[in-house]
């Protein structure tokens, strides 16, 4: 019920519903493409991001970037990420391809390397997820990582998401292939998972990047 919802209650909710407790999501800048097209490119990132380490010329991912941001379609969103303390800039979050009836998206998040391991990560996973249940009326938010990464693993979990599945094989490197993982929360465990002391942030476990990102917003 909404009637009870006056214009306090609105103004609170406009003014943290795209905040954490240590990032906040904004529009995608002109000057965000550079970094984020560095650290898309970084081999030793791209083989947990991507199918496949092929660097690209500079300036490659800006359209790509910009594709994921446009914030036209109901099923989409796409944001930059600051830190709240001073403002830097530190990645980039998206979540796409949701439609009637199903109402389920797709996570996918870019962290700069060198802010890992300091709870960004788990709380622009966190933040992502009450957007989309909150203000796109998601009833599923899915990811995929590979097998390999862990630490991803770990944090997403710490963020609320259960392994659901695995797609066998599916990637391939240094000569070996490799399982994705499927991991998805529901709005209903979220709602059960907002209640106070329900979840505990592991600051060590941030997420650094996930390999959906290679796929374009429908």
């Amino acid at each position: 019920m909404t009637d009870d919802w006056d214009m306090a209650d609105a103004a609170a909710y406009g003014a943290g519903v795209l905040r954490g407790d240590k990032v906040r999501f904004r529009a995608l800048a002109e000057n965000d493409l550079p970094m984020l097209d560095k650290w898309w490119a970084l081999p030793e990132w791209a083989v947990l991001q991507q199918a496949t380490v092929k660097p690209s010329p500079e300036g490659s991912t800006a359209e790509m970037f910009r594709q994921w941001s446009t914030n036209t379609t109901p099923g989409s969103a796409g944001f930059s990420i600051e830190t709240l303390g001073t403002g830097t800039f530190i990645g980039h979050v998206t979540l796409y391809g949701a439609s009637m009836p199903e109402r389920a998206a797709t996570l996918a998040i870019i962290l700069a390397p060198e802010e890992t391991g300091k709870g960004y990560g788990t709380d622009a996973v966190r933040t992502a997820i009450d957007y989309g249940f909150l203000q796109m009326g998601l009833n599923r938010i899915e990811l995929r990582t590979w097998a390999f990464n862990k630490r991803a693993r770990n944090a997403y979990s710490n963020a609320g998401f259960t392994e659901e599945g695995r797609l066998r094989e599916v990637v391939y490197f240094n000569g070996t292939h490799h399982d994705a993982i499927v991991m998805s929360v529901l709005r209903s465990e979220w709602e059960t998972l907002r209640q106070p002391g329900a979840l505990t942030a592991t600051n060590s476990n941030s997420p650094q990047l996930v390999p959906d990102l290679g796929k374009a917003p429908q």
